[in-house]
């Protein structure tokens, strides 16, 4: 077995533990966070069998899918970073998910850029769980007001994504974001990274967004 072939089982692995603990008989998705990696390191791990793999910007992502989803059907693509309003166009038309919806003027630009292209990529409400000033998601006290907007301006929501603080237990954040998205009837968790996916998988993830541990450090 080849290294990116070892490493994506080793978290496929460490997946189906904490399932198993959680005494779970869904699924978790994996996402390969592929930021700033270039097509050629890329292509080993869809040669794995990989196919949903997560971008930061959108003119990265433009830069490097067309090519690669075009050698290979089946390819998923998930914004996971912050997206301006004024590329939500593009991120309509380039991505299959977006993680990052936060705030009024996205989900109404998002809104339209979904009518004028006919495509409509499912979305994640992003929540800011830990109160943080330097990162984006909504507040929790915002959310049922912005959720309402999303579901009134036509976009597929299916879940909530978090990042939780780094350096502290990630665990309690989790819980909440869980709580939240039962609160208000939604299934898709988005929650988990390289380091401590399988603490969101035992508390109710259902889409883990991993960059590090199947690709390594970034430069």
């Amino acid at each position: 077995m080849d290294a990116v072939s070892e490493r994506l089982a080793e978290v496929h692995g460490g997946i189906a533990r904490a399932l198993k603990d959680a005494a779970r008989t869904d699924a978790a998705q994996l996402v390969a966070v592929s930021k700033t990696f270039d097509a050629d390191a890329i292509r080993p791990l869809i040669a794995a069998g990989q196919r949903h793999f997560g971008e930061n910007r959108v003119s990265e992502a433009a830069d490097k899918w067309p090519a690669l989803t075009a050698e290979t059907p089946g390819i998923v693509l998930h914004l996971v970073g912050q997206l301006q309003s004024n590329k939500a166009e593009a991120a309509v038309r380039l991505f299959d998910v977006i993680h990052s919806v936060d705030r009024p003027s996205l989900v109404t630009a998002l809104g339209k850029a979904m009518v004028a292209s006919g495509r409509r990529p499912d979305c994640y409400i992003q929540v800011n769980i830990g109160a943080e000033d330097q990162k984006g998601g909504c507040a929790i006290a915002d959310l049922p007001a912005l959720l309402a907007q999303a579901r009134d301006a036509g976009l597929p929501v299916i879940g909530l994504m978090c990042v939780p603080p780094a350096d502290v237990e990630p665990a309690p954040y989790f819980a909440l974001l869980a709580k939240l998205a039962r609160d208000h009837a939604l299934a898709g968790l988005s929650m988990g990274m390289s380091s401590d996916y399988p603490t969101a998988v035992l508390l109710g993830a259902t889409v883990v967004r991993v960059g590090s541990a199947l690709f390594g450090g970034r430069g």
